[in-house]
């Protein structure tokens, strides 16, 4: 006779862990609280696995990250991260305490209701948080840029023979005298936040590019950068975002994970779609916007495309090149014939990117393995 399995919920913080264990297939609860530190969670895994038959854990993704459930695989019990975004809530629910959290998650594990988020290994979560790390000094970046252009606007002091942060702007900054010795400091300081952060800035992308370069990295942003738009910034936060692109068999799923699929609230004959959804992943679908903006353009290879497409496999840039003419075609379309305003355009040409980047580091891998094999 197959033993009971063993689910445990926990609520997990930085101080302490609440579990909530469902021994069997009783329904009596076992709780108790635990220090979030590596010796407790020695011994909590210890105490885990005396029970009868398998033993599954759950807790929320959140800012512990991953840590706690690589300890418990790491020492043989089965562990998942889950989508706190995708759990069951009652509507009438209206307490929220730890104890009743863990409790939750142990009943929804053992009725198969929630959603495992994907992990990723340690070398991938490392690089994902490198491009994360980029992103966040670009937007410090525009932050001290933001201050210096508004102090200098509070001085009656605004530059108008061009673009902003060109070399003509950066040499009449050089030319601004202060009356007050104050004010000279408040200048120098700005000055030096914004120079030090793109200092910064070319740093982090000195180390993308030689990430990108490298195993397991360099043939999947290869690639993505023979996309119009797409180069290895771009091409590295989405390979490190999603990691692993087997997960999503069809290109709607990674549509709908990246959030660019419509809402919808429709009942009976009433159908009421609405905004992009904007769940998942900000980051990936924050890039893909960007990109998308490329392909109001004529579709046309360039010189920096040309050379990136480079030692690229055929196909891919075949499918590269179908996705210029129909995301070009698609773009304006929207603009002209259907009267959309140009970023919710973008918008419905980052969705289909989105398949096009689903059909190269999806399909193509399983067709060479399909070829290989055949």
């Amino acid at each position: 006779m197959e033993k009971a399995t063993t689910q445990v919920g926990m609520d997990v913080h930085k101080k302490d862990i609440q579990v909530a264990m469902l021994t069997g297939s009783g329904s009596e609860w076992v709780e108790w609280t635990v220090a979030n530190e590596p010796r407790a969670v020695r011994r909590l895994t210890k105490k885990l696995k005396r029970q009868a038959g398998s033993v599954h854990c759950a807790y929320e993704a959140g800012p512990c990250g991953y840590a706690l459930q690589r300890q418990l695989v790491g020492q043989g019990v089965a562990c998942q991260v889950v989508a706190p975004s995708l759990i069951p809530v009652k509507p009438g629910e209206r307490i929220k305490t730890d104890r009743r959290d863990a409790r939750k998650l142990a009943e929804l594990l053992r009725a198969g209701l929630l959603t495992e988020v994907h992990s990723p290994t340690p070398e991938e979560e490392a690089v994902r948080d490198l491009c994360r790390c980029r992103e966040a000094a670009k937007q410090d970046l525009l932050r001290a840029r933001h201050r210096l252009g508004k102090y200098l606007l509070r001085r009656g002091l605004v530059y108008r023979a061009g673009q902003n942060w060109t070399q003509r702007h950066r040499s009449w900054l050089r030319t601004l005298c202060f009356e007050h010795s104050a004010d000279k400091i408040v200048f120098g300081d700005y000055l030096l936040a914004v120079e030090l952060l793109e200092e910064r800035v070319r740093g982090l992308d000195q180390r993308l590019e030689q990430t990108a370069q490298s195993e397991p990295w360099a043939e999947r942003v290869g690639w993505l950068r023979c996309f119009r738009g797409i180069d290895t910034v771009t091409a590295l936060t989405i390979v490190a975002e999603l990691h692993d692109f087997r997960r999503f068999h069809s290109p709607r799923q990674l549509m709908a994970f990246l959030g660019l699929v419509p809402s919808e609230h429709s009942s009976g004959e009433t159908q009421r779609r609405g905004r992009i959804t904007k769940a998942g992943n900000a980051h990936v679908r924050r890039v893909l916007v960007e990109a998308s903006w490329h392909y109001r353009h004529r579709p046309a290879i360039g010189a920096k495309l040309r050379r990136r497409r480079q030692g690229q496999p055929a196909a891919i840039i075949s499918i590269a090149d179908r996705a210029q003419q129909r995301l070009h075609r698609r773009f304006w379309r929207l603009v002209l014939a259907g009267g959309k305003p140009r970023p919710k355009a973008v918008t419905a040409v980052a969705r289909e990117l989105t398949g096009f980047l689903w059909a190269a580091l999806y399909l193509y891998p399983q067709h060479q393995v399909a070829k290989e094999l055949g």
